[in-house]
């Protein structure tokens, strides 16, 4: 147990609710991958258009987590906790209770709002309240909650779609909003607000050349994954024939592959994560280039999205690793950076699937235009890896290294 601000608390306890918290978030985020002929179905609208709930969500995030973040920084961080889950909880409602779908749109967007900022303080307080030793095992936890939402919480979302209503998953995801604020109330402590850092000096690290080239990697090298997972419930319904109970068993693969990768990939060295970088990339785009034939075959589909679950996670670790070693000295910029840089990758993604289907071509095709991403991902892993070997030369060689 541990005295903060005379408060009496359990550590684990603590990161325990905030687990709860971001497998709730994580699912709300995911689960409409799951639902998309639901909705579609609900509101006459096409699955391509369905489609926006998903990408509004990754680009609300993207766009709204560094502002918010800069703005409520300096707020005790319980209250901010606080605020923020109420937001999720009244964003879900909104959603169950959605008459049309401009209202779940804009339910999407300000559901997005919270996510940003609610990650990186949950990571902060969890990285205070334990050992030095493990501070990396306590983020580690925080983002759990996110890979056991793609392995349970999502196909378990999807097949209540199918079964009942869609409506009923995000009543659901409101209730566990209601848990996590609950154990927000009663277990996390009150903690002094952030000492804020020179917004100069933070945003000096986009001069860094390694920091835009991860960021670039991120945005291409991912969204590539969310070109065909955005659709991949319709591609499984329509294309492979699988019913209610193939597609929540396709999804917990990719869940359990997301869980794999991620823990394959955590075990690399961070001093040299180039070389698996380009290796994951170039498995991604052969998984994704012949989705195109294997979501054909019934037995064959499932294993196919177990991969892709298992290379899109192989590389989250590692572009996270690498934005935030890139970016060393400015770790808030950083921290908002990475996180706008896989939603803007998740609604870039989403937004190419949605063009390639409503220009006509086939469902399998997403997977190659997935691909033909990921492949510029690949070259630009390449690109970095040859500049930062050359900067290693000229550091051997007594040659100062620019950031530009």
């Amino acid at each position: 147990m541990i005295v903060r601000n005379g408060q009496t608390f359990r550590p684990m306890v603590m990161i325990a609710m905030f687990m709860i918290s971001t497998f709730a978030i994580g699912t709300t985020e995911y689960v409409a991958m799951g639902i998309l002929s639901n909705v579609s179905d609900s509101f006459g609208i096409t699955i391509s258009a369905a489609g926006l709930i998903v990408s509004m969500y990754a680009l609300g995030v993207a766009v709204l987590s560094p502002i918010a973040i800069s703005l409520l920084v300096k707020f005790p961080r319980k209250y901010v906790l606080i605020g923020l889950m109420l937001l999720f909880i009244g964003s879900s409602i909104a959603s169950a209770l959605a008459p049309n779908y401009t209202v779940l749109l804009w339910a999407r967007v300000f559901s997005a709002l919270m996510h940003g900022p609610f990650f990186a303080i949950a990571m902060v307080m969890a990285s205070e309240v334990v050992p030095p030793s493990k501070k990396a095992g306590a983020v580690a936890a925080i983002n759990g909650g996110l890979t056991i939402s793609l392995m349970i919480g999502v196909p378990f979302g999807a097949y209540i779609g199918d079964l009942f209503d869609w409506r009923m998953v995000f009543a659901g995801i409101a209730g566990l909003g209601v848990i996590s604020l609950l154990g927000i109330i009663f277990f996390v402590p009150n903690m002094n607000a952030e000492e804020p850092t020179s917004m100069r000096k933070e945003l000096g690290v986009f001069k860094r050349k390694q920091v835009l080239f991860a960021l670039a990697i991120t945005v291409f090298g991912y969204s590539g994954v969310f070109t065909a997972y955005t659709y991949i419930e319709p591609l499984l319904q329509d294309i492979t024939g699988l019913g209610p109970v193939g597609i929540t068993l396709s999804l917990f693969l990719f869940g359990v592959g997301g869980v794999l990768g991620n823990m394959l990939s955590g075990r690399l060295n961070a001093e040299s994560l180039l070389k698996p970088l380009m290796v994951v990339m170039a498995s991604l785009t052969v998984i994704l280039s012949t989705l195109t034939l294997t979501s054909t075959i019934t037995w064959l589909a499932p294993i196919s999205v177990l991969l892709l679950g298992m290379g899109a996670f192989g590389t989250v670790p590692i572009l996270q690793t690498t934005v935030i070693r890139a970016a060393e000295g400015a770790p808030s910029i950083a921290s908002a950076s990475a996180v706008s840089a896989f939603n803007l990758a998740n609604a870039f993604g989403a937004w190419v699937g949605g063009v390639v289907i409503s220009l006509g071509f086939s469902l399998p095709l997403i997977g190659m235009a997935g691909a033909v991403i990921t492949l510029l991902g690949l070259m630009l892993s390449w690109l970095s890896f040859r500049s930062s070997e050359k900067e290693v030369q000229e550091n051997r060689q007594g040659v100062p290294a620019t950031d530009s």
